[in-house]
């Protein structure tokens, strides 16, 4: 073999050392990409799962009262469906407070009567409206604004939650904005940001779109059955209920189309006051 020979031989050993060089590098980078790939693809399945894993399910909002004076519970399940979605039952309970809300349905000509007692009480409450109730008592309305109430959202049509969120986002949505348009509308104000689910119904996904469009979702531990009106509690009993029901946080759900609560606000509030309770606004909430 004659050196030019030699050289070439040479010269071929060094192009297969360089083209082993470059696959491995190749490789290198394709090892590389594969694992960007598959970081990207881990990521992205983990966002996909975080929104997909939220449960559909319809509930209905129910509570453990006790009979030793302390505050109501919820079942594990439930408190782990609700904890992070800004979503409260009770307010604080280290101090004896209670929140006081009302929903309102409808008017029942009971509605002035219980703002008469509120303000000779000096207690601020909470009314969850729905926007029919709000087109056809635009001056109590007014009159719960301009006395320091919270009017708050009690939706549009009073429909399950949780089935309106399962049609479509955009859909829950208009739920809300409906009711804000005509509280502005009214009032010339933005409506407080606390929702209530219309007859207690929910799902994990309707909590989170409630908070996604800033809202705090307001449940109650404590109510009773008010609602019916042709099937009034007695006054004194439901009294003594809702007295002796009392604990720290409450959040208490009253009906305003109730003459029986009517009838007893007053009283109950000075027996409360009395028991060492203050009352207090949703917007001490944290």
């Amino acid at each position: 073999m004659d050196n030019e020979d030699k050289k070439q031989d040479i010269k071929d050993d060094e192009n297969k050392e360089q083209n082993i060089e470059k696959e491995i590098d190749n490789n290198k980078i394709s090892d590389e990409d594969k694992k960007n790939t598959e970081k990207d693809n881990i990521d992205s399945s983990k966002n996909t799962s975080s929104k997909s894993s939220l449960e559909t399910k319809e509930r209905d909002w129910f509570f453990e009262p006790k009979k030793d004076g302390s505050p109501s519970t919820v079942p594990s399940d439930v408190e782990n469906v609700i904890k992070n979605h800004s979503t409260y039952f009770l307010g604080d309970t280290s101090e004896k407070v209670i929140y006081l809300t009302f929903d309102e349905g409808y008017e029942n000509g009971y509605t002035g009567k219980i703002l008469d007692v509120l303000k000779a009480n000096n207690i601020k409450a909470a009314f969850f409206v729905v926007t029919p109730y709000i087109k056809t008592n635009k001056d109590l309305i007014k009159r719960m604004v301009d006395e320091g109430h919270l009017v708050c959202n009690h939706s549009v049509h009073h429909p399950s939650m949780a089935q309106v969120a399962l049609k479509s986002k955009e859909k829950f949505k208009e739920e809300f904005t409906g009711v804000e348009e005509i509280f502005k509308e009214v009032t010339g104000k933005e409506m407080p940001k606390f929702f209530r689910p219309p007859m207690g119904k929910y799902s994990e996904l309707s909590l989170a779109y409630t908070k996604e469009l800033g809202y705090k979702t307001i449940f109650w531990s404590f109510a009773y059955n008010d609602w019916n009106v042709d099937k009034q509690p007695d006054p004194e009993s439901a009294k003594k209920r809702i007295v002796d029901k009392a604990h720290n946080g409450a959040i208490y759900l009253l009906h305003a189309v109730s003459k029986t609560n009517t009838e007893i606000l007053d009283s109950v509030i000075k027996e409360l006051k009395a028991k060492g309770f203050r009352f207090a606004s949703l917007e001490e909430l944290k």
